[in-house]
């Protein structure tokens, strides 16, 4: 199988509603798991998720977690998630659906390097990069 990159977010205790949007977004496979689940019933956070994972018929897998109160959280713009490829229908979808409740920082448009890109930051805070490839022609 060899190694996988995925995305890895962590949530201020909304990582449950941001998963079961982007499952409402992307289709796909949702596995949640609270850390009460991982076998720690009597933690204070033993309600927020210990990890959450979805698998979408794309083939995208997003993963997720709420940081526990001894972890530090500072939402910052230094990760995007890139979604990037040749169909454009599909992409321009999941593009308007993730932009709503969220701010679009570039509009989907053709770049000057021929492909059309865009830019949003989703309601969870999240931004997403999209690239969609056109035909060289």
């Amino acid at each position: 199988m060899g190694s996988k990159l995925n995305p890895y977010i962590a949530y201020n205790g909304n990582a449950r509603q941001a998963m079961e949007f982007y499952q409402g977004v992307f289709g796909g496979e949702l596995e949640i798991m609270t850390v009460s689940e991982f076998g720690s019933p009597d933690s204070p956070d033993a309600d927020k998720l210990m990890h959450a994972r979805l698998d979408t018929p794309d083939g995208y897998t997003l993963m997720a977690w709420d940081a526990p109160e001894r972890v530090p959280y500072n939402p910052g713009n230094n990760v995007a998630v890139y979604l990037g490829g040749d169909d454009g229908d599909a992409l321009r979808g999941h593009f308007e659906k993730l932009s709503s409740g969220g701010t679009v920082a570039m509009p989907l448009e053709k770049q000057v390097w021929g492909d059309e890109a865009g830019t949003l930051v989703d309601q969870f805070g999240i931004t997403w990069m999209f690239n969609i490839t056109q035909q060289q022609t």
